[in-house]
């Protein structure tokens, strides 16, 4: 006899729905090991048909070592922000984030292998999918690890729609502990989640990219009647305005448009008697 005891007991274990937890029961013959088996198989068939299912919502998360030197990156979608914002899904995405800055994994794809108890991440990611009902997904994973002196940081922005990982390195190890320093970084870190750079340099913007902005600009030019000997000429130089402001180191700082980054940069590391290079960023956009 299957018991409402019992079925409590395979809920609790499982989070899954009392009706699932009952028919997994029944089909068991009351053994509870092999019904959280059979809704792991379960969840992953559900999980694999939810997966066309448009996921944009949901929480970009960080977590950051201790000592500065170690910071990740995640991105983890489903399919409403009621679900977003829902108590255990933030918990679920807090684990996940845990789970990852504990790890050694580098890419998504190892990040997809990382165990959270006895279920690898993706399975564990799938379970949730059977729970809630959206597709969910850990969509973006990246991580830090310092390269020199320096430190990593990491800023979350609208509660977890924006997301900034990011690397300053110093010569100096002490630099790091300096005020001067960690105010340095945290301004960069709240720059970048406001101003959307594309790159760090601008051997970081594709040739696509510069291509189809030229492509516009001769358009637009084109239109506006510029003979075709002069459009070449133009378009170079809106190139440069291009680079201004799609690259972090051109880019006017966002609280003070009078400098760019790279002189501000150059000035705190004057100030604190170091050579200071901002070495990477990235920056993640819920649904982007």
């Amino acid at each position: 006899m299957i018991t409402a005891s019992l079925v409590n007991e395979l809920r609790q274990k499982t989070n899954v729905g009392m009706m699932e937890c009952k028919k997994a029961l029944t089909e068991t013959n009351g053994d509870i090991e092999e019904a959280v088996t059979l809704l792991r198989k379960r969840g992953m068939m559900k999980a694999a048909a939810k997966a066309d299912r448009e996921a944009s919502e949901g929480i970009i998360a960080a977590r950051l070592s201790g000592d500065g030197k170690t910071g990740i990156l995640i991105e983890v979608n489903c399919e409403t922000d009621f679900v977003s914002r829902n108590d255990n899904y933030v918990a679920f995405v807090g684990q996940i984030a845990d789970a990852l800055a504990a790890s050694s994994a580098k890419t998504l794809e190892e990040a997809l292998a990382v165990k959270i108890g006895d279920l690898s991440m993706e399975d564990f990611v799938k379970t949730k999918t059977l729970e809630l009902g959206e597709n969910i997904r850990l969509r973006k994973f990246e991580r830090f690890d310092l390269q020199d002196g320096g430190a990593i940081a990491q800023y979350i922005h609208m509660g977890g729609k924006v997301g900034v990982l990011l690397e300053v390195s110093a010569g100096n190890g002490e630099t790091a502990s300096k005020e001067e320093f960690r105010d340095l970084v945290k301004d960069i870190t709240l720059h970048i989640a406001s101003m959307a750079p594309k790159g760090l340099s601008r051997d970081e913007i594709t040739d696509d990219i510069i291509e189809a902005e030229k492509n516009v600009y001769r358009a637009q030019l084109a239109a506006e009647g510029k003979p075709e000997a002069m459009i070449e000429k133009i378009v170079e130089g809106k190139i440069g305005k291009f680079f201004s402001e799609a690259v972090l180191l051109e880019q006017a700082f966002v609280k003070d448009a009078d400098t760019t980054i790279k002189k501000l940069v150059e000035t705190k590391g004057k100030e604190v008697g170091d050579t200071l290079v901002v070495k990477r960023f990235v920056r993640f956009g819920l649904g982007e």
